[in-house]
């Protein structure tokens, strides 16, 4: 995985609540992941990639693109440029406690239980989380 530390990911919830461990389901509330397709915005720091890895198999990330971002922004109604919030710490700390609620995709999702690498949804999905969230929108 590469290093994301400067980097906005964006991060979707694909799997219920059904037997959610409680420390695994207080990090996706942390993360304001509380329902299924639920989108959280989250820069790649440390801590962040941290509650990340441990939710791992209830979650797919990766990059967002600045004309997905600009997309997502103007769905919630944000009036901000995507590069501003791209390149800058100062806004992104109002996007983290914007969930915004997503449409189930479009075609469905492969397998709710299958890593991204082995052909199903979870984990890390790199610059493939942007043809995601087109689908979603």
């Amino acid at each position: 995985m590469p290093a994301l530390e400067s980097k906005l990911l964006a991060v979707v919830r694909v799997r219920g609540t059904n037997n959610v461990r409680e420390s695994i389901g207080h990090t996706l509330e942390r993360l304001n992941l509380k329902q299924v397709n639920n989108l959280s915005l989250v820069q790649g720091t440390e801590s962040n990639m941290g509650m990340i890895r441990k939710c791992n198999s209830y979650i797919t990330y990766g990059e967002v693109q600045q004309d997905v971002l600009e997309k997502l922004l103007e769905r919630k109604g944000i009036k901000a440029s995507a590069a501003e919030l791209m390149g800058g710490k100062k806004r992104i700390k109002e996007l983290v406690d914007l969930p915004i609620h997503m449409h189930p995709p479009k075609r469905g999702y492969r397998n709710i239980k299958a890593g991204f690498n082995a052909k199903g949804d979870l984990g890390y999905r790199g610059e493939k989380i942007n043809e995601l969230l087109k689908r979603m929108m």
